[in-house]
């Protein structure tokens, strides 16, 4: 007589496959050997088949052809339902809730924030500031919510839209010999010292690409953590610096001149990744939402202009 499948069941049969050990899989899920054995045995018989070729012992366990199989649909229902979990949390916290957040593109945060603020109040952010690799670690453990970076972090099971790209400027200091040119061509920046981010910083890393092709490696006068701490260095004269069209608004203007770098034009895309698999909260749909209108709006105020 068959009965039907537990959930149960589909845990151990879970945590036994993945281990292919009996002793390891009771130690993990404190139950003892011999009523695991009877459990995984049950779901056999309830199947009509085996999952596993045992040894002689009975502890080391092979998983077969079905048992393989069978895996995968279980691996699968089982990712469902702790989904279902969390869509259940969120429809009953619909207000509140946390949006965790990975950036490279610290200074945008403040506009995205305050519009997002203003439709739910009430919802929680942890935002980190990381270089390019780590934000892509943990996107794929499923850690963060979204990133928001340049360059956009793409790859197998993550989701990323483009949501913007823009020219990259030179800023230079008053005194600088182009100073009044407003344009200059990249090959013309191989003599000067810079001040930049370290690498893995996204702009450091597409900058160092650019330089590469136009044929120098620039010199650096300083390497950093802070894009903050750029722009004062330039000011007083250590080096000139890149910096992405849409920073300069948030720049002391006094003492420096951004040129517009017209051979080759140095563009930058900034992505908005999170893992397909994850479940999107009606919170985190709008904080989609209202990063794609924000950027938006920074075009179309270009284009205006």
């Amino acid at each position: 007589m068959h009965h039907t499948v537990e959930l149960l069941q589909l845990e151990y049969f879970r945590t036994v496959a993945r281990l292919e050990h009996m002793t390891e899989a009771a130690e993990i899920l404190h139950v003892t050997q011999s009523s695991l054995s009877k459990t995984i045995q049950r779901l056999e018989e309830d199947l009509g088949v085996p999952l596993f070729d045992r040894s002689k012992s009975g502890r080391r366990l092979r998983l077969n052809d079905f048992g393989r199989s069978f895996l995968q649909r279980v691996e699968r229902a089982l990712f469902e339902l702790e989904e279902g979990k969390r869509q259940i949390a969120d429809l009953t916290s619909a207000d509140h809730g946390t949006l965790a957040l990975a950036v490279n593109t610290a200074y945008m945060l403040p506009d995205i924030l305050k519009r997002f603020r203003e439709i739910r109040p009430r919802v929680q952010f942890h935002v980190q500031q990381l270089v390019t690799h780590e934000m892509e670690i943990r996107v794929k453990k499923g850690e963060v919510d979204f990133c928001l970076s340049s360059p956009p972090i793409q790859g197998s099971e993550l989701i990323c839209d483009i949501v913007f790209r823009e020219q990259i400027y030179v800023i230079v200091p008053t005194t600088h010999r182009f100073a009044d040119r407003g344009r200059v061509r990249l090959s013309e920046l191989k003599e000067e010292r810079f001040v930049s981010l370290k690498k893995g910083y996204g702009i450091r890393d597409l900058m160092d690409g650019y330089c590469e092709k136009a044929g120098f490696v620039p010199d650096n006068a300083y390497e950093g953590d802070e894009p903050g701490a750029l722009s004062p260095l330039v000011q007083a004269g250590l080096g000139i610096s890149f910096i992405p069209k849409s920073a300069i608004h948030t720049l002391l203007q006094e003492n420096m001149v951004f040129l517009q770098i017209e051979e080759p034009v140095c563009l930058r895309e900034i992505g908005l990744t999170r893992h397909q698999s994850r479940y999107l909260s009606s919170a985190a749909k709008e904080f989609r939402q209202v990063i794609i209108e924000h950027f938006q709006r920074i075009a179309q105020n270009d284009d205006s202009t």
